[in-house]
């Protein structure tokens, strides 16, 4: 036998006892952090989801109301100053201090009146009424965002610094309690350094931190 057919005999040998590509290839398990769309949310989602529902509508949101089948009713309403809304057929309607489910089922039982079995759904568009606003002795006066928890030390310490006429010892919140506008003090010395915590008071929307 030549070598030249030795040489194809082991060559042919060798690719036959050499297993598949495919088969070279571990198989990747399955990520367990992968989610599956077609399940039910998460335990966070479903807090996000009751966070929301809970929501109380305050003056100046802006609420979606849409009406199954009466187009010419759905529409975007601001809430008012007064916390009243404006709908064709029920006029002024309360919104403010209810959540939207609340909302929803006020306007339907309005409806019935001239609708049959009306369905009523009312979402908040933007958030406008969970404000705080800082004013006086300070670079970036204005309002904010009340975010969760928010203290009085954080709102100010987004709003730039304190100028230096700032008397930052006599700062004060002023705040609505029972249709009665009160005035809590503030030392702001004492409470950078750890002192008076208790005058960290957690923010509510529409107060007024006024630095003289």
């Amino acid at each position: 036998m030549s070598f030249s057919t030795l040489v194809l005999l082991g060559a042919g040998l060798v690719f036959a006892g050499r297993p598949p590509q495919d088969a070279q290839k571990p198989t990747t398990p399955a990520n367990p952090s992968q989610k599956d769309s077609s399940k039910a949310p998460s335990a966070r989602d479903s807090r996000t989801a009751d966070n929301d529902a809970e929501y109380k509508i305050g003056p100046q949101d802006v609420l979606r109301i849409d009406v199954w089948k009466e187009p010419d009713i759905s529409r975007i309403v601001p809430v008012r100053p007064d916390g009243k809304i404006s709908l064709p057929l029920l006029n002024d309607v309360q919104a403010a201090g209810l959540t939207a489910m609340q909302l929803a089922e006020v306007i339907s039982e309005g409806f019935k009146k001239f609708i049959n079995n009306p369905q009523v759904t009312v979402s908040v568009s933007e958030i406008n009424s969970r404000r705080v606003y800082v004013t006086g002795e300070v670079t970036r006066p204005g309002s904010m965002p009340l975010l969760p928890n928010m203290t009085v030390l954080q709102a100010l310490s987004t709003s730039g610094g304190f100028t230096q006429f700032a008397r930052i010892k006599n700062i004060y919140v002023l705040r609505v309690i029972d249709g009665k506008q009160e005035k809590l003090p503030f030392n702001y010395k004492q409470v950078s350094s750890g002192q008076k915590s208790e005058q960290n008071y957690m923010l509510k929307p529409g107060d007024v931190i006024v630095v003289p």
